[in-house]
């Protein structure tokens, strides 16, 4: 097969291709030496060259033709004000670029980038490495020792990265690592996940539009977005720092002040400018959790930052910006929301360019078990020492967690949480069964227990889930019985999931859960806000110089978005 014609493209050199008399054949010239190399016949040259050196362009090629008469030379006026100006540059050659007639399928390419000014040969690097020149760098290089008709060398780059294996293989080296961060280097076998983290970490390397994390309330969301910034980071994609807030925690007229600050005097309180947690993350990262539960004004103040990075804080005059990137958590389907009239349609189609929905735990089951390694190494670290399941443990506390029966509600917080217990509990650093079995009997209370055989939906004990969790072998025992059977027996039967939404409640731990339930029940058994509060708080009154019970009940209440108003009803 006959070898394709070679054409090279080069701008002609003001000083190193100059030259009016017979001594220039004595130097090295980059432009003539092209045609100079018998293993490399130059079949046709495509100079470039400005007004001003039109008489030494047509001297190259007439020196060309007096040394390579099958070559043929092509001359093209480039006119430049200024060849040092890179943006004057860059569009004249990528003008030129784009109307010539390539045809690479017929003729092979090469950009001779040794002469011209600096901008020059940065601008024609650029258009092959752009591929809107589809061919490869010449750089050609003098003689060791000047002679006369010396052609020195030539050097072809090709900037197809993907030919060169042992800079591919670095590159695969990098993003399989990069992927191994952001799972914090826990080996997920679940082909699902890691086929998602996989394209997250080329969009958080390669993307600065909003991501979209959809998961269930303790899926990783927050964990991953920070992982996201780390990557970014490290890779001097961003100057500021991350910020994350949880938008479930925003309510009312403090919503838009937290988001967007606030000028002084803007409504009561306002003592003080306040920037605004979007200004906080000028060139960082914001991390906006369960962004469903914004409210409609501040999605649309959301929408106008996000596309033109300018917003008003509250109360003022003047627009300020803020260049963040978003990343964005929700527990809920967007899609309903925005059908339902709950969230805007346009902030969402913003949002949902790069949407990734992580799987729950229960999802995952072939994942427990690198994850629980990972905690007890995070355990180990945090306690100063080591800590190992009994084989017949490890096996037991695995069967379970990865059966049907593990509902893992609480996610990778539920897991880690039950770790923990484990951790903390091992004497001598080993979890033995009488362990795993009393965690399983915690993790089953947690989750709720199975109706009783005779169709009763409460148990007819109603602390026996609680006492069966406490007593199980290897738990603590009680110190003394409930002082008041009949409030704990009416506390186990209040339903705070349907109080509080199920994705508040699966964020309580057990100990809240157990106190904010016996509150609950005070409550409603009561008559008046005082009443309940004279009740609950009782025994701490003598030791009070400001008595306010009252108070200190609607105030621990506001903790959880409850209100005696609603209790009572």
């Amino acid at each position: 097969m006959a070898a394709k014609p070679n054409v090279v493209i080069g701008f002609l050199g003001t000083q190193l291709d100059a030259g009016g008399n017979p001594g220039r054949w004595e130097k090295w010239r980059p432009t003539v030496s092209l045609a100079q190399h018998e293993d490399q016949v130059l079949d046709r040259l495509e100079l470039l060259h400005s007004r001003s050196a039109i008489a030494l362009a047509r001297r190259v090629a007439a020196d060309i033709a007096a040394i390579s008469p099958e070559t043929t030379v092509n001359l093209h006026e480039l006119e430049l004000a200024d060849p040092w100006d890179f943006g004057e540059v860059y569009a004249a050659l990528y003008d030129w670029v784009r109307a010539y007639p390539f045809d690479p399928e017929r003729e092979d390419y090469r950009a001779h980038i040794t002469t011209g000014t600096h901008v020059v040969q940065i601008c024609l690097f650029l258009l092959v490495e752009a591929r809107f020149f589809p061919g490869v760098l010449l750089q050609s290089a003098p003689p060791r020792r000047q002679r006369a008709g010396a052609a020195g060398t030539l050097t072809l780059i090709d900037l197809d990265l993907s030919r060169y294996d042992r800079i591919a293989a670095r590159f695969h080296r990098e993003q399989r690592d990069a992927v191994a961060f952001l799972k914090s280097g826990i080996a997920t076998r679940n082909a699902r996940f890691n086929a998602l983290i996989e394209e997250i970490e080329r969009v958080a390397v390669r993307s600065r539009a909003p991501v979209l994390l959809v998961g269930p309330t303790g899926a990783g969301k927050s964990h991953l977005a920070r992982r996201m910034f780390e990557l970014k980071k490290a890779r001097h994609q961003l100057e500021g720092g991350f910020v994350e807030v949880n938008c479930a925690t925003l309510r009312g007229d403090g919503a838009a002040s937290a988001l967007f600050g606030h000028r002084k005097g803007a409504f009561t309180g306002a003592a003080s400018d306040r920037a605004g947690l979007l200004r906080t993350a000028h060139r960082g990262l914001l991390f906006l959790d369960e962004i469903g539960e914004l409210g409609r004004d501040e999605q649309a103040m959301l929408l106008k930052a996000i596309e033109e990075k300018r917003f008003f804080p509250v109360g003022a005059d003047a627009e300020v910006s803020s260049d963040f990137q978003l990343v964005a958590g929700t527990n809920r389907d967007l899609r309903a929301e925005v059908a339902a009239g709950r969230f805007r349609d346009d902030l969402f189609a913003r949002i949902n360019l790069w949407t990734y929905a992580l799987p729950g735990l229960a999802e995952r089951p072939e994942d427990i078990e690198p994850n629980v390694e990972h905690l007890l190494a995070l355990a180990a670290q945090e306690n100063g020492r080591a800590v190992r399941f009994n084989v017949e443990a490890r096996a037991r506390y695995l069967r379970f967690a990865q059966s049907a029966e593990a509902s893992w509600r609480g996610n990778f917080r539920d897991l880690g949480a039950s770790v923990t217990r484990l951790a903390t509990l091992a004497d001598g650093g080993r979890i033995s069964e009488a362990l795993v079995a009393a965690e399983i009997a915690r993790l089953r209370w947690l989750w709720g227990a199975s109706p009783p055989a005779n169709g009763s939906t409460a148990p007819p004990d109603a602390a026996a889930p609680l006492r069966a969790a406490l007593t199980a072998p290897g738990a603590p025992e009680p110190a003394s019985a409930p002082p008041d059977a009949a409030i704990h027996a009416h506390a186990a039967t209040v339903d705070l999931a349907t109080l509080l939404g199920d994705a508040a409640f699966a964020e309580l731990d057990l100990f809240d859960r157990a106190q904010l339930a016996a509150v609950v029940a005070v409550c409603r058994d009561a008559r008046t806000l005082s009443d309940a509060g004279r009740r609950l708080f009782g025994a701490s009154r003598a030791r009070r110089s400001v008595v306010n019970d009252a108070d200190r009940l609607r105030k621990y209440l506001a903790r959880f978005d409850l209100d005696w108003e609603r209790l009572a009803g």
